[in-house]
């Protein structure tokens, strides 16, 4: 058995979203044993800049 949610989002600021994403992301890691998978716009780049260290390093080849 399969389920889908769809959310609609509407007015939200790009900051908004980008927390969204990183909640989301969270979630679905969580869940991931029982098949949870989340697919958003520009989900790789959002939580790639989400969950990096302050000593990370920046990569500037990388841009969407």
């Amino acid at each position: 058995m399969s389920r889908k949610i769809t959310l609609n989002i509407k007015g939200e600021s790009i900051k908004q979203y980008s927390t969204l994403v990183l909640e989301l992301n969270v979630m679905a890691k969580s869940w991931s044993r029982f098949g949870v998978d989340i697919e958003l716009p520009g989900q790789e780049r959002i939580i790639k800049w989400g969950n990096r260290r302050h000593n990370d390093e920046i990569s500037t080849e990388e841009s969407d």
